[in-house]
Formats: structure tokens, sequence, C-alpha cells
């Protein structure tokens, strides 16, 4: 073989050859070092505070001023355009929607409005809006507490710091509202000095310790759902102070919280039309997510609602909290490898399933209680119809449970299905007893229905003036909430002030 000198003696063009292809390798060398160079500059800059700031900041925009790509996928979470099929991020009236669940709740201000929960964004002025705040449903029940605002935003640890926990939960909704009024952000899960997970809620800390467990030793895969549980939970207020309670005492089953509740002898609120002493299931996710495959199998919240992403040489989590079926590919696929249509086709045939028997439990419920008070009408007892309320308050509880909860359907499609189920089958027993009490009073015809085809016939069914309430609501929205944003931000450039 020739040495490389004189075969480019002989061929010169072979010695250009090697120059520009050496040039051409340096140059791509260059480029990949330059690319790298520049990736880890934006790693750095990305995790380089530029303004300091302490843990009861509660703006938003401040603690995105050093974790931008964070901050601008979170704003996504005001975007309500995403609609699956059951219901995504829009706004949905869900009494038009099912106008039994009036009846459901008579007596009770989800009667008045209920709506589809939006996104973050949304927390303080979706309360705001709702007719539910306002006038209470009779005057002995008093204004609504400050506790109805504890998962709405990062003010809530800053006023349960200077006020006091007990002392925040005693406080009314009215006299909190010039202080709340930055929506769901990052202080309400992150350490404002490491950016750590922590739980910033007691009601979840509280909860476990009843339970002997502490939550600060849970690993970071278990807190990327405990962030979430602080509030995507089953609570309710107990005692006059209106404390945030779990009902965790006795477990994490619907029957364990069920006996916790007949146990303390609690009740939500008597039903206005059957007399029931009545259980309202808030938004038990975590719980019924803890009976899915996923948490058995170490899947955290955080992993399909608010998945990994990379930008550049960044790779950051998603704060667009969401549903995955709007985000598929960086959600379900990164452990499924079936095609897109056919894992939002198992979505919806879990769905659909649940939705049919829970639809059929909404309208049996709904004939239990008219017939209930067809029946006190006539004459029963108190005696007589104990155990009819007894197996309504039961059946709802368990309609609720499911109901109430975003994606039981997908997180636990068994354990929602066995709940409706037993639900249904409780629902029929108080429609069966009340039948046989309605006989023995001398009645052996069907009740008759009303007419509840849609929202405003049944709220008119159940004694609702919702011109009135809306009239309310208009004064409270001109009046009352203008005065609490200009206090709001009178103390925010106090506080701002103060800062610099």
């Amino acid at each position: 073989m020739k040495p490389i000198g004189e075969v480019i003696k002989q061929k010169p063009w072979v010695g250009w050859l090697l120059f520009f292809g050496t040039m051409i390798i340096v140059f791509l060398l260059g480029l990949l070092a330059s690319s790298i160079i520049e990736r880890r500059a934006e790693a750095v800059f990305a995790y380089t505070p530029q303004v300091e700031h302490d843990q009861m900041e509660p703006r938003l925009e401040i603690w995105g001023m050093n974790f931008p790509r964070q901050y601008q996928t979170y704003l996504k979470t005001a975007d309500t355009t995403f609609q699956s099929k059951y219901y995504g991020a829009r706004k949905i009236d869900m009494l038009e929607e099912a106008p039994e669940l009036v009846v459901l709740w008579a007596g009770y201000a989800f009667s008045r409005d209920y709506y589809q929960g939006r996104g973050h964004l949304h927390a303080i002025d979706d309360v705001r809006n709702s007719l539910r705040i306002g006038a209470p449903m009779k005057p002995e029940d008093g204004p609504q507490p400050g506790t109805c605002w504890t998962c709405k935003s990062p003010d809530v640890p800053r006023m349960m710091k200077e006020m006091g926990i007990a002392e925040f939960y005693s406080a009314t909704l009215a006299q909190l509202g010039p202080e709340i009024v930055n929506p769901i952000g990052c202080a309400d899960c992150h350490d404002a000095a490491t950016m750590s997970l922590q739980i910033t809620r007691p009601g979840l800390i509280e909860a476990f310790q009843r339970q002997g467990k502490d939550v600060s030793k849970a690993s970071h895969q278990e807190m990327r759902s405990l962030v979430c549980a602080q509030c995507h939970v089953e609570y309710y207020f107990k005692g006059e102070g209106k404390y945030l309670t779990f009902p965790w005492d006795k477990g994490f089953t619907m029957e364990n919280m069920e006996a916790y509740y007949d146990e303390y002898g609690f009740t939500d609120w008597v039903h206005s039309l059957s007399r029931t002493p009545m259980l309202k299931a808030q938004h038990p996710d975590y719980e019924i997510y803890r009976f899915g495959v996923h948490y058995d199998r170490g899947v955290s919240c955080a992993d399909c609602h608010m998945p990994y992403k990379s930008e550049g040489g960044v790779k950051f989590t998603d704060h667009h909290i969401q549903s995955p079926l709007n985000n598929i590919e960086n959600s379900c696929k990164v452990c499924h490898r079936e095609e897109t249509e056919k894992l939002i086709r198992n979505v919806y045939q879990r769905q659909d399933a649940i939705h049919q028997t829970r639809t059929l439990l909404e309208q049996v419920l709904a004939k239990a209680h008219i017939e209930a008070k067809f029946a006190w009408d006539k004459g029963a007892t108190d005696k007589q119809m104990e155990s009819a309320l007894k197996l309504i308050r039961a059946a709802q509880w368990r309609w609720d449970y499911v109901a109430a909860s975003h994606g039981a359907s997908f997180h636990a499609p068994f354990e929602s299905s066995r709940v409706i189920g037993l639900g249904l089958e409780r629902a029929q027993e108080a429609r069966l007893e009340i039948a046989r009490i309605l006989a023995s009073l001398g009645y052996n015809q069907p009740v008759p229905m009303p007419d509840i085809s849609t929202k405003a016939k049944a709220q008119a069914f159940i004694g609702l003036d919702m011109n009135a309430l809306k009239k309310q609501k208009k004064s409270f929205l001109d009046i009352i909430v203008p005065e609490w944003i200009r206090i709001a931000k009178d103390r925010e450039a106090e506080y701002t002030t103060k800062k610099l």
C-alpha cells in the first residue's frame, strides 16, 4: 500500500478531499460543542434565581420570574377550549345537563348552582361568581365559613400564619374575601428556598398524623401525588369552628368514611323534600385513585396530569395541569405503546359504563326523595320513615362519592362500579320501604312524578326563587367584590413597597 504522501503527489484531488473533509468535521464538532455549551447555559439560567422572595409571597408572577417555563405552562390552565366526552376544561352547567341533581340537593346550595370546574387559574373567580355563596339556604345556617377558601389560593397559608389555623376556619368567607385574591399558584405546592414539594394545608398533615404517619418522610414520587391530595380529597367542616377535617381515621374506603360520619353523627344538611339527614361528598379523587391500577404501579398524579417536557437543554414538569386526553403523547404514551385512538377509546369505554349506571342512580334517587315527601304528606311517622331515610342517605352518599370525584371512572373503574352498584341497591330498597309505608297508609298507586326535565322546572319544584337569588348575586358582584379587589390592591402595593 502506497504512503498517503505519495498518493497525494500522484492525485492532488485526494489532498483537497481530505482537507475539506477535515474542515467539515471540525465545523460539525464546533457546532456540537456550541450546542452543548448553549444548552448548559440554558439549564443554568433556567434554575438561577432572578429575584428573591419568601414563602408567603402569594403572587404567581413573582415566582414565575425564576421559573419562566413552569410559569408559562401554568398560565395555560386558564384555557377552557379543550373538550372531551366527559367533560374537559370548559365551563358546563351540570344542573342543566342533569336536572335530577337539583332534586338530589334540595335544601342545599348546590341546587342553586353547580358548574364543571375549570382550570386552577379560575379558582377565585369561580368562587366569587357562584350562586352558592351569598344568602344561606336558611337564616339559621349563617354565613359561609372562611373554610371554603382553604384550597383556592396561596394567600391561605399566609392568613393561617397571621391569624392561626382555627381562627382562619372560624372566620366567614366574606371577612376573608379581601385577603384571598390570588388563584392557586406555586406557593401552594413548593418551598420557596429549595423548590421542593411541600404540604401547605394542615388538613392532610393532621389526617396522616391521626393514622400515625409522618408526611414529611414521604418520597419525592409520593409527594407528586400528596401535594394534589391536599385539596382533591373528601373533607368536612367539623364542629362550630368549621375546622377542615379529612374523615380518614377508619381508612380510605367509601365505607370507612361513611362509618366515620355515622359514628360522629355528622350531617351536611337535611333534605328539604325527603327530610333525610344527608352527606355531601366533596371530591374524593385521591381516595378513589388509591384503588386503581396506576396507584398500584406507583404512578403519581403529576406523571399523567403534569408530565415532563423538554425545551432546548432543559427538562421540566409541564405545569399545564389538565386532562391527559389533551396530552396523550407526553402522558399516556410514555408507558403505553397503543395507538392514540385506541387509548382514547379505552378511556371512553370505562367512562361510558360508569356514566350509564351513575345516571340511572341519579334518576332512582330523585324518585326516592319525591316519594319520601309524598309519604310524609300522607301522614307517615318518624318511626315509619327511619329505615327508608337511612337507605336514601347511604344511596346518595355512594352516588356522590363517585359523581363528585374528578376522573373516578378512569382512576378506578372497578371501585367506581362497585360503589355505584351498592348505591343502586340501597336506593331501590328505600323506594320499596316507602311503597310499603304508603300501602300501610292506604295508598297503593304509583306516586305522581313532577316535571323536572329542565333545571328551571326542577328548581321551581323544590321552591327556589332563582330570580331573587340572581338579583342578590348581581349586587354582590357589583358592590362587594370590587371593594374586596380595591382593598387587596392597596395591601399588595403596601407589601411590595415593604419588600423593595
